[in-house]
């Protein structure tokens, strides 16, 4: 008989396994699937894995069609649901066969909601237990998995659970209800199509809207700016008049009559002002995804993916926290010792440590269940670019957080030119400070003027009337988005990158900076007009502050769901009474925007029709909709987003489109693959493929260019690249097809 640990991921059983052994663990596996035994004092333990969340929620008694309302719902396996989740199968059998010899559980699933619901399903329908012994940790290094076992608290934290609980719950409720609705009102009028809102992406698709109606809405107001340009002492000095704007051209005028052809102006007062510029706070998940766009261009769906395996090979603490405070329990100083085994922090570092009270400069915002986000010390491997990046941010602004204040100065000249007074304004840093240790990543003005002094006469080189307007607010980029749905309380920090990435896949949004299409558009419309409360956002945020009541225990799940039954009643009593209404609208929306979205440009070839995304058997291709009159065809990579552009090539006119690929930037590439830019001097010797033996390696051409592949195709999918001296470089590395595990 032994203790049973559940783990949330297999690299997390293999990291307590190795911590919690006395000697060293026995690695087993049961059809691939790892588990560990190990001693550990006079205890007998074993170390076993989930992949992430092996429960998903569906109907007792599948319906048929797209009827509506549905509560009746619970807990299965998610292989049962879903053939995606069909990998999970056997982790959960290698539990149910683990959890039948053992005399005790621990879960040792991540400290959050998502990690307790996992650890929750798992105990109860795996393991057949009402409860299970609770480790609680911050990152997953030997010593805080060590005191997190020999503390571990006796029971599931049940406040933690019933949250998590809740908001599935919620979640699927909304989810299925008002999805099924759109679908059945589109379909009422002759058309089908699957359509998707939830609980949370419903308001805030609406907040992009808005502020694209903004935008659409935006009126610009003429005004006017006058520049001075003047040198002293050699140096430049830039001042603009101290009305700033002029609204009143005719003002502005009289202005410039008056000062246009004067050479000299008189300094008439000197302002200096020193200041101390506090250090960052220490890194929240959002202020990280932020930061990681703002430096880098990651957005804020792969920052957390990128911070998430850094956490899990115990290079940084958890990354899904709220908080903006590092404790003293963390051990500051151990941290700083084992970074400054880095040479890229080993100055850094050692100037910190001369400090004996080390003190971060904390933020106001906290976590229940976790710090802020700090480097372990571990020293990572070799990690690819972005990794790479985002730890360097990490570990750079948790040395900021400890370092001195900058010190900064402005300083201010007013300048008299015929009485006319014009203002030059520069600030500059005198003592870095905290700029050092996060260097390259402070972005700061720095515009140094001139000792200048008092009743000074200074040379005038040129005055500048600028003919203005005003600017439409901005578009929200992934990053600001994130901020934004924060501020209003609407998700949580693991799921508001899901959010925005859900609203892109289905074409509501596009764009860099989140601008709304056509359909987004249209849909918030529809709903706007016959189902307000779908995208309700004080609704979806009541419901926010209730889960986290249940998380203190301040309101009970079954309370919660009531409510939020009665609510969706009402919502859907409504919306099948205008139904019809509202599949009418939706219809007129993806007619009018279908082709907006999937419209590439005039087909080349016949010079009629036009050019359109559409899918077939093989995948995506793009043809011309004149077929089968014109049989024009061009090739679509399979992975990836393509969006249209309005742009053509310069090369051979024909049209572009941007090709979109995680963890990459975004790509514009002509579609036709005999584009001149394209074309390389190929004239490669006859060889065999290097990894079948069997083909021989034949130019093929692609959207992005030539390439070499495999002639046995689809059986061997080996391809090269081509440089333009003609020689095959190395062996592109090719994705599985086997489907990864899902992550939380």
């Amino acid at each position: 008989m032994y203790e049973l640990i559940i783990t949330e991921k297999p690299n997390a059983s293999k990291r307590i396994a190795d911590a919690l052994a006395d000697g060293r663990p026995i690695k087993e596996n049961i059809k691939g699937v790892p588990y560990y035994k190990i001693s550990h004092g006079n205890k007998d333990l074993v170390i076993g894995c989930a992949v992430g969340h092996l429960f998903g929620l569906a109907e007792k008694e599948k319906s048929k069609g797209f009827k509506y309302p549905v509560f009746d719902i619970e807990w299965v396996p998610n292989y049962e649901i879903s053939k995606s989740s069909e990998f999970s199968k056997k982790y959960f059998n290698v539990l149910k066969k683990l959890a039948k010899n053992a005399e005790s559980f621990t879960v040792a699933c991540d400290y959050d909601v998502e990690g307790e619901v996992i650890g929750l399903n798992i105990v109860r329908f795996i393991c057949n237990r009402n409860d299970a012994r609770r480790m609680k940790f911050s990152t997953l290094t030997k010593p805080d998995l060590i005191q997190a076992y020999n503390s571990a608290q006796a029971t599931l934290d049940w406040g933690q659970a019933e949250a998590g609980e809740t908001r599935h719950f919620l979640d699927y409720f909304y989810g299925i209800n008002l999805s099924r609705a759109l679908t059945s009102a589109i379909t009422s009028t002759g058309m089908f199509k699957i359509l998707s809102t939830g609980r949370v992406q419903g308001p805030a698709l609406k907040i992009v809207v808005d502020r694209e109606k903004e935008i659409q809405a935006f009126k610009s107001v003429p005004f006017w700016q006058i520049e001075l340009n003047a040198e002293a002492k050699k140096s430049k000095i830039i001042a603009w008049h101290k009305e700033d704007k002029f609204w009143d051209k005719k003002k502005a005028d009289a202005v410039m009559g008056k000062v246009k052809n004067e050479k000299k102006a008189k300094v008439i007062s000197i302002e200096r002002k020193k200041f101390k510029q506090s250090p960052p706070n220490p890194f929240d998940l959002t202020s990280l995804q932020t930061e990681s766009y703002r430096c880098f261009g990651i957005k804020p769906k792969e920052t957390l993916s990128i911070a998430q395996d850094l956490y899990s090979n115990g290079i940084i603490s958890y990354p899904r926290t709220s908080s903006q405070q590092l404790p003293a329990a963390i051990n500051y100083s151990k941290i700083l010792k084992a970074l400054a085994k880095n040479k890229n922090y080993e100055n850094l570092c050692n100037e910190l440590l001369k400090n004996k009270d080390l003190m971060p400069n904390n933020g106001k915002k906290t976590d229940p269940a976790h710090p802020a986000i700090y480097p372990t010390g571990i020293s990572p491997r070799k990690l690819d670019d972005r990794p790479a990046k985002v730890f360097d941010l990490i570990a750079k602004r948790f040395m900021a957080t400890f370092a001195e204040p900058s010190i900064r100065e402005t300083m201010v000249i007013n300048i008299d030119v015929k009485n006319e007074i014009f203002i030059a304004r520069g600030s500059r840093t005198i003592e870095k400070n905290w700029h050092l240790f996060y260097q390259p990543y402070v972005k700061l003005e720095e515009t140094e003027l001139p000792e200048v002094k008092k009743d000074e006469i200074i040379d005038v080189s040129k005055i500048i009337l600028h003919s203005k307007e005003t600017q439409p607010p901005k578009r929200y980029t992934p990053s600001s988005i994130i901020k934004e749905l924060e501020k209003r309380g609407l998700g949580t920090k693991a799921t508001r990158a899901d959010i925005i990435d859900r609203l892109y896949k289905r074409n509501y949004v596009k764009g860099e900076s989140l601008e709304a299409t056509d359909l987004g558009i249209h849909i918030i419309g529809v709903l706007e007009n016959y189902c307000p409360k779908i995208i309700d956002e004080k609704l979806t945020r009541k419901f926010e502050e209730d889960m986290e009541l249940i998380r203190e225990k301040g309101k009970k799940k079954e309370q919660i769901l009531k409510e939020a039954k009665k609510v969706l009643i009402e919502i859907l009593k409504e919306f099948k009474i205008k139904q019809r209404e509202i599949g009418e609208g939706l219809k007129t929306t993806f007619t009018e925007t279908r082709a907006a979205i999937t419209t590439v440009g005039d087909c080349p070839a016949c010079k009629k029709g036009k050019l359109s995304i559409r899918k077939g058997k093989y995948g995506r291709f793009i043809a011309c909709d004149r077929y089968p009159e014109c049989k024009t065809t061009f090739k679509l990579p399979l992975s990836g987003r393509v969006d249209v552009s309005d742009k053509t090539c310069e090369h051979c006119n024909y049209p572009i489109v941007k090709m979109i690929k995680r963890g990459k930037r975004p790509q514009e590439v002509c579609i036709n693959p005999d584009c001149p830019s394209k074309k390389v001097d190929i004239k490669i010797k006859p060889k065999k493929c290097s990894k079948c033996g069997e083909g021989d390696m034949v130019v093929r051409k692609s959207v992005y260019g030539a390439f070499l592949a495999c002639n046995r195709y689809p059986k061997c999918r080996n391809i090269e690249k081509l440089d333009q001296n003609n020689s095959s470089k190395k062996k592109i590395k090719k994705k599985s097809n086997k489907k990864k595990p899902d992550k939380k």
